[in-house]
């Protein structure tokens, strides 16, 4: 299933953030959304989950207009989305967390990546909240990655998590790509950014400034566009 857009504008208040942005994502691919801070990203992100109002353009999901369609209902689509903040319910254990949104407590649903993150699996009755940013990060990756949606969008999904790990969530991502998956993700870290990306969008001041498959473009080209 595939993810369309096209020359959507978005923002909050009378601030416009997103300017007239193309893209798409198909099967088997993972679009990065790269670029300084603050330069939209985020804003995009939320844009195309639903959970920030379009002033214009366009989102349509396997061909089908969903511009309108509010969070959960992308949701119910297949349209996963992690914010970048406020990931984890504090409150809940780990476990909680991961089978909140599911009608089924199915331990093969993890089995994979429990076997990726070991460190997860001895914490399951840890409250969520008492974990450390990375881990909170990687319990955040691993409840998204165990919905097994369609299009998974993920922003920041590495901040604050170990190298290893980072390798790690690296492959599961390649591994669900290979299985039909795709994938939205804002990243800072390029290393996983040239792990993981079939294309590339680079952003500036809300516009699109570099676009293109990443072995057309390649890390060198996007640094350039990362220097303040």
């Amino acid at each position: 299933m595939s993810m369309v857009f096209d020359k959507i504008v978005c923002g909050y208040g009378d601030t416009v953030v997103i300017r007239g942005i193309s893209g798409d994502v198909q099967p088997g691919e993972a679009l990065a959304v790269v670029g300084r801070n603050g330069v939209g990203k985020s804003t995009l992100l939320k844009a195309l989950a639903g959970q920030l109002p379009l002033t214009s353009g366009a989102v349509t999901w396997n061909g089908s207009d969903i511009s309108t369609n509010a969070l959960y209902s992308r949701l119910g689509l297949g349209i996963a989305y992690t914010p970048q903040d406020n990931v984890v319910f504090g409150e809940l254990s780990v476990a909680d967390n991961l089978w909140l949104h599911l009608n089924d407590r199915k331990p093969e649903r993890y089995q994979a990546l429990f076997e990726q993150f070991p460190l997860l699996q001895t914490r399951l009755s840890q409250r969520a909240g008492s974990l450390s940013g990375g881990e909170r990060k990687l319990l955040s990756f691993t409840r998204t990655l165990g919905l097994q949606a369609p299009l998974a969008m993920l922003d920041e999904p590495t901040e604050g998590v170990q190298p290893e790990n980072i390798e790690r969530m690296a492959a599961a991502v390649n591994q669900r790509k290979a299985k039909g998956a795709s994938f939205i993700i804002v990243e800072q870290n390029l290393e996983f950014v040239s792990a993981i990306a079939t294309k590339v969008v680079v952003l500036d001041h809300g516009e699109v400034v570099l676009q293109d498959p990443y072995t057309a473009i390649g890390r060198e080209q996007i640094e350039r566009h990362m220097v303040v």
